[in-house]
């Protein structure tokens, strides 16, 4: 086949411009139709340790059906539409179908850390006004499903509680049984999503479709992902970075996501042999025990995701190193700003108004103080009230509570303002 048909093919298994802005379960179907045998989700390391059930590989065409039985089963809820739901899991493929499910059933998945004990749990349930949890049944030494019981009795208003197995309890609903039943709901358009700010309990954030598919947008802007490829990940899609950089971006472009979690070196090593166009996304953490590891040649791009505040000036002379890299820097549960390697990022970070931004989508600049703010879609995010949806606003400037530290003409730290 020659490399403009191969291009060609690609480019049909990518999601269209209006199923993006439908949500994350429109553009899944979309490239179902499109590319029905292509991966879409697929677990990597030793699962059945992890959570008693053998890592799970889903084309587009299974993903679809299953998350769309999914959907179904919670339509049966009867809830108002709308409704508030969490997602709580360790990551991989049954933490993305169920994320996806809840958005393609009409209610608003409301993404909760994995690392949550149940003190934190209920904390998030109460101020995020949960009315349902969808989570799994086996988490290391962990048993989430159970812990979920113990903390819905003291919360009158959570009436549903859902979980993969094995290990679910009395009381919890089989997501296994449900995505067994027939009949497939087809996606609603999606009502968004809520995060956590620095993963605080009693902090949700809520952003709305169009502003998720805004910061996947701007993240592509400088990822060019193709269909044909995979997103190879360490982080979950518990949080802003995880959902823009994983499940986001691969969704968007119809390519594949494969996660590493929990992350162990045996798993990481076969999914890094696999024989697929990789673009590898890892947590800023582990970026000094990659240094001393040989990527193959299939791995395109490294991605390199901070959360401010951050040092910037410990990772000189890095990007001589291959693979390319990227450099995502995360402003709480509010933007991604992703650039072409550090040299960029620090640059962009202390002259904004100079960078080729997709301004459009995200536009950064720095005030009288020297502090960062940011306006546009990719940053239109709001405080979650209780028992409402507030109003998000992409025209207005906003500080984004950083500023950078410049020496010698470009940012080498980014600290708390």
């Amino acid at each position: 086949m020659s490399a403009f048909a191969v291009a060609e093919r690609a480019a049909r298994a990518a999601p269209d411009a209006s199923a993006r802005s439908a949500g994350l379960p429109a553009c899944l179907v979309a490239a179902a139709r499109s590319a029905p045998e292509r991966t879409a989700l697929r677990d990597s390391g030793d699962r059945a340790a992890w959570c008693g059930r053998p890592p799970i590989t889903w084309t587009y065409a299974a993903a679809s059906e299953i998350v769309g039985r999914l959907a179904r089963g919670i339509g049966a809820w009867r809830l108002p539409p709308g409704s508030r739901i969490g997602v709580w899991f360790s990551g991989g493929a049954e933490a993305a179908l169920a994320h996806l499910a809840v958005e393609a059933a009409g209610h608003l998945p409301c993404a909760m850390p994995a690392g949550w004990d149940s003190a934190q749990l209920s904390a998030g349930i109460e101020a995020a006004d949960l009315l349902g949890v969808l989570t799994e049944g086996r988490r290391g030494a962990r048993r989430p499903a159970e812990e979920l019981t113990h903390v819905a009795i003291r919360q009158f208003r959570l009436r549903y509680l859902a979980a993969f197995g094995p290990g679910v309890p009395d009381g919890v609903i089989s997501l296994d049984a449900m995505a067994l039943e027939r009949g497939v709901a087809e996606p609603v358009a999606s009502r968004g999503l809520v995060t956590f700010a620095d993963g605080d309990p009693e902090r949700p954030v809520y952003r709305t479709a169009a502003a998720l598919a805004a910061a996947i947008a701007a993240h592509l802007d400088v990822l060019p992902l193709a269909a044909d490829e995979r997103i190879l990940t360490l982080l979950p899609a518990h949080d802003l970075r995880g959902l823009v950089t994983g499940l986001g971006a691969a969704l968007t472009a119809g390519a594949g996501l494969e996660t590493v979690i929990p992350f162990e070196a045996a798993g990481f090593g076969s999914a890094l042999l696999r024989p697929v166009p990789t673009r590898l996304v890892v947590p800023a953490v582990a970026q000094a025990a990659l240094a001393a590891l040989p990527l193959p040649w299939t791995v395109r791009t490294l991605n390199v995701v901070h959360r401010a505040p951050v040092d910037l000036s410990l990772r000189a002379g890095a990007e001589a190193a291959a693979p390319p890299r990227l450099e995502s820097l995360v402003f709480r549960e509010d933007a991604v700003l992703t650039r072409p390697g550090l040299r960029d990022l620090a640059a962009t970070l202390a002259y904004p108004e100079r960078a080729p931004l997709p301004r459009a989508l995200l536009a950064i600049a720095r005030d009288a103080e020297g502090n960062l703010t940011y306006r546009g879609p990719a940053c239109a995010a709001a405080p979650l009230p209780r028992g409402a949806i507030p109003e998000t606003d992409a025209e207005t400037w906003r500080s984004a509570g950083y500023r950078p530290i410049l020496s010698g003409g470009t940012a080498v730290a980014v600290e708390n303002a």
